[in-house]
């Protein structure tokens, strides 16, 4: 049975690679992309099942990831939005482009392995 595939799309390499080791401990196949550009060709090119995705990249807004996919028919089953504005106007523009969940930086480990773990 192969493993679902987790895209996680942040440009912070100290966030990404602790996302990878975690969720690739807990039995998940991961992608890594560092801004908008790159979540679109690797998320086009290898679709994910559940994508994170943060919501300020240095190429644009996160957000745009999700409409170039779904254009594209490699949109995730299941997108969570991670920002790190508490925000209720943030949120509703993420659940508007299609996010299944925002969740607010810093997220506790246990919170964040149990929302994907969910989807």
């Amino acid at each position: 049975m192969a493993l679902p595939h987790l895209l996680i799309v942040d440009d912070s390499v100290l966030v990404t690679g602790a996302l990878r080791l975690l969720f690739e401990e807990s039995g998940y196949r991961v992608t890594v992309a560092g801004n908008v550009t790159s979540a679109i060709e690797s998320g086009s090119r290898d679709p994910a099942d559940i994508m994170l995705l943060d919501l300020t990249l240095p190429d644009g807004d996160g957000l745009a990831v999700i409409d170039s996919l779904r254009e594209r028919s490699a949109q995730p089953r299941a997108t969570v939005a991670l920002t790190g504005h508490d925000d209720d106007a943030v949120r509703q523009r993420c659940m508007a482009a299609g996010c299944a969940d925002v969740l607010i930086k810093p997220v506790p480990v246990s919170e964040l392995l149990a929302r994907v773990r969910s989807l």
